[in-house]
């Protein structure tokens, strides 16, 4: 090897362990942070059922429309 290659690769070398130490330090090592926990309310456990009711109601006229349009397509198949 060559003095000119071995100084690239000394150049390389210490750029690459400069980004690694100033990544490390810059680095935000909050592993343990202590987020505080939602604890819903009365309000919004009523909102969260109401939500439920609305979307099971709705569930429900989609199966029955479904089962309209299948009695319809059944229909149609014995018409011709």
């Amino acid at each position: 090897m060559s003095n000119s290659n071995i100084g690239i690769l000394a150049i390389v070398c210490i750029v690459l362990c400069s980004v690694m130490l100033i990544g490390s330090v810059m680095n935000d090592h909050k592993t343990h942070t202590s987020t505080p926990q939602w604890i819903p309310t009365d309000e919004d456990i009523a909102y969260q059922d109401s939500m439920w009711n609305i979307i099971n109601q709705t569930q429900m006229e989609v199966d029955t429309i479904k089962e309209s349009i299948d009695h319809i397509i059944n229909r149609l198949d014995e018409i011709e």
